[in-house]
């Protein structure tokens, strides 16, 4: 009795064995690949040897390979439900020349989301590769051993590495994003300065004689940002672990789809999409129950302080705004507490049961918590806006006369302005 085996040449060797009694194998490792129908296994960089031996081989095509966050765990799941039960529950049977010769025609089988159990096993590992980079994520922004010369200049930076990509982005023009929204960042500045030192353009990556050249072709051709084709970096933006078989040009082109004409403009049926937010503690982003997600995992109410304190709109934006700009800067925002990292902020926050304790409102309620801490915060589109009563039109929540447009009455700007003390008294 023989079996095919692999090796990275593509090649199926033939190798006799006993299958009465097979020895017992440890765990794959994490980086390698396993045949799903025997013990061979290849590096990861030889994924299309695998697949080609699957396809060849076992008549086994697995669909969208490239959306699959974990290959290797991927595999081995499936492997163990082969052993468990046939082929043929769980994929879909293809006939090549159906219409041919019996002779003539082969059995495909086909691996995909379609079925439920397999379009799970996708989901959940996307799950699970969202939180490695999350987790890594924190690490890189509490991390002060960073130490790293800019590669522009021969300015030094060392502690946080936002203050470098700052820097390249104020003082070089060259932005690769929001800090806030990068992961690996040691990895993507090792990427960006290998190119530097091989003479190559970051955004077209033409090749230059020297660095004076290369310099001048950036500055001038306004080439001061990387090449967003290049798959390259989409390892680099937390956009791209979002959402399963998604790229950040998808996630990002999903509000601009043109709609269909339609002739009747009721809106009755329209129904929103859920809400997306990053929780007001800690960075984990919640779908669509974030609001009972702060209550049970950080002890936070905001609809209790709402009611409790009749909070109105722009009042809870301010205390939104408030209390991110200080977890932002490793502070409780009840006792004012200040902290080495924000692991310590939530402990204490928890131990003490602060979260819920807000300082005198003249702390948070002031203007300047108007402006959102993060850009595009979508927490603050999906407060609460009803008051609970009518408003007039006639003055907004700070006693300031709010004036429509279109009933414009001269009489009562006049009253209220500032500018009435300078007004000459008519004769």
């Amino acid at each position: 009795m023989s079996r095919a085996q692999l090796d990275p040449s593509g090649v199926c060797a033939t190798q006799c064995v006993d299958h009465i009694l097979e020895p017992l194998c440890f765990p794959e490792q994490p980086h390698t690949l396993s045949c799903l129908f025997f013990s061979e296994s290849l590096p990861l960089m030889h994924k299309d040897v695998l697949l080609k031996h699957l396809l060849l081989q076992h008549k086994l095509v697995i669909a969208d390979v490239q959306l699959i966050a974990h290959l290797p765990k991927y595999l081995l799941y499936w492997k163990g439900r082969f052993l468990e039960q046939p082929i043929t529950d769980f994929c879909s049977e293809i006939k090549t020349n159906s219409t041919g010769p019996v002779e003539k025609q082969e059995r495909y089988f086909l691996l995909c989301d379609v079925l439920p159990e397999d379009r799970a096993l996708r989901e959940k590992l996307q799950q699970k590769r969202l939180e490695e980079v999350l987790e890594q994520q924190q690490k890189e922004r509490e991390d002060r051993s960073f130490h790293r010369v800019c590669m522009f200049c021969n300015d030094e930076f060392t502690g946080n590495r936002s203050d470098l990509l700052n820097h390249m982005a104020h003082e070089h023009a060259f932005s690769v994003g929001l800090p806030d929204n990068i992961v690996y960042c040691d990895e993507l500045l090792d990427t960006l300065q290998s190119k530097v030192d091989n003479l190559q353009c970051l955004y077209c990556e033409k090749t230059f004689k020297d660095k004076v050249t290369l310099k001048d072709h950036m500055r001038k051709k306004a080439h001061r940002r990387i090449n967003a084709n290049n798959r390259q970096y989409d390892r680099f933006y937390i956009i791209n672990y979002l959402e399963l078989g998604k790229t950040w040009e998808e996630v990002q082109s999903e509000d601009d789809r043109e709609l269909l004409d339609d002739k009747d403009d009721d809106w009755s049926d329209w129904r929103a999409c859920p809400v997306s937010a990053v929780c007001l503690f800690c960075d984990l982003r919640h779908v669509p129950i974030f609001l009972s997600v702060f209550q049970e995992v950080h002890d936070f109410d905001l609809q209790h302080l709402r009611a409790e304190l009749n909070l109105r709109f722009y009042q809870q934006v301010k205390l939104v705004n408030f209390i991110r700009r200080q977890i932002h800067q490793n502070r409780c925002h009840a006792c004012q507490g200040k902290f080495g990292c924000r692991g310590d902020v939530l402990r204490h926050l928890r131990e003490r049961q602060h979260a819920m304790m807000l300082p005198p409102a003249r702390t948070w309620n002031q203007p300047q918590y108007y402006f959102p801490t993060y850009e595009n915060d979508a927490l603050l589109c999906a407060l609460s806006d009803s008051d609970g009563e009518e408003s007039d039109g006639r003055a907004g929540e700070d006693g300031v006369p709010v004036i429509a447009e279109d009933l414009l009455d001269a009489r009562l700007v006049k009253e209220n302005s500032v500018l009435r003390n300078l007004l000459k008294p008519t004769t």
